[in-house]
């Protein structure tokens, strides 16, 4: 029964040193690149930088359209429930009904146009946006591809997309966010730039 047992305990350590020196053998490099910071202003990729900096630029007179009706509706509301204040305290509305029927039937429209506008507007800047930074993410990603065998990595994860959890440690080293960035801005231009 112990020569079983011994020559269970040999096969089993036999069986981890052959993993452990496959794994010495086999040494993958693996790196992160957090494309949270590929929009940082300073320290991004400069084409995506001025890529979304030309949409929000393009979007703006919409974006404060927007602005300008929520704040009109915000203040036709405050009114109506100014009056509505004075009526739940038994006072008098310094206005006639018929104005008051035209002011609730004027911030129903409001809220029709704004929503209509806002929707409008989100599947405008989604068709834009495609359009515009498409080109630059397929050039970026090709460029992942090049920076990963240039450098000898085996797997580039990127941990703003890990929802899991499942990165748990990390050596500071791996984290080659940095090193692509520059690696990308020093790249000659290519076809991905800004549609107008």
């Amino acid at each position: 029964m112990k020569t079983f047992r011994l020559v269970a305990v040999s096969a089993f350590l036999a069986a981890i040193f052959a993993v452990s020196a496959f794994a010495q053998a086999t040494a993958a490099k693996i790196g992160l690149i957090d494309t949270r910071f590929f929009d940082d202003e300073k320290a991004g990729i400069a084409k995506y930088v001025a890529a979304m900096n030309s949409l929000d630029t393009e979007f703006k007179p919409l974006g404060a359209e927007l602005q300008t009706l929520g704040t009109n509706i915000q203040a036709l509301q405050k009114e109506l429930q100014g009056y509505q204040d004075i009526l739940s305290k038994g006072g008098k509305v310094p206005i006639a009904d018929a104005d008051i029927q035209k002011k609730l039937e004027s911030l129903d429209k409001m809220q029709r146009e704004y929503k209509f506008k806002e929707e409008d507007a989100k599947a405008r800047y989604q068709r834009r946006e495609a359009v515009v930074m498409g080109p630059i993410r397929l050039d970026i990603g090709n460029a992942i591809q090049e920076f990963t065998k240039k450098n000898g990595y085996l797997l580039i994860l990127d941990p703003s997309k890990d929802q899991t959890g499942i990165i748990l440690g990390l050596d500071e080293a791996a984290d080659v966010t940095k090193q692509f960035i520059i690696f990308y801005n020093a790249r000659p231009a290519t076809t991905a730039t800004v549609t107008k």
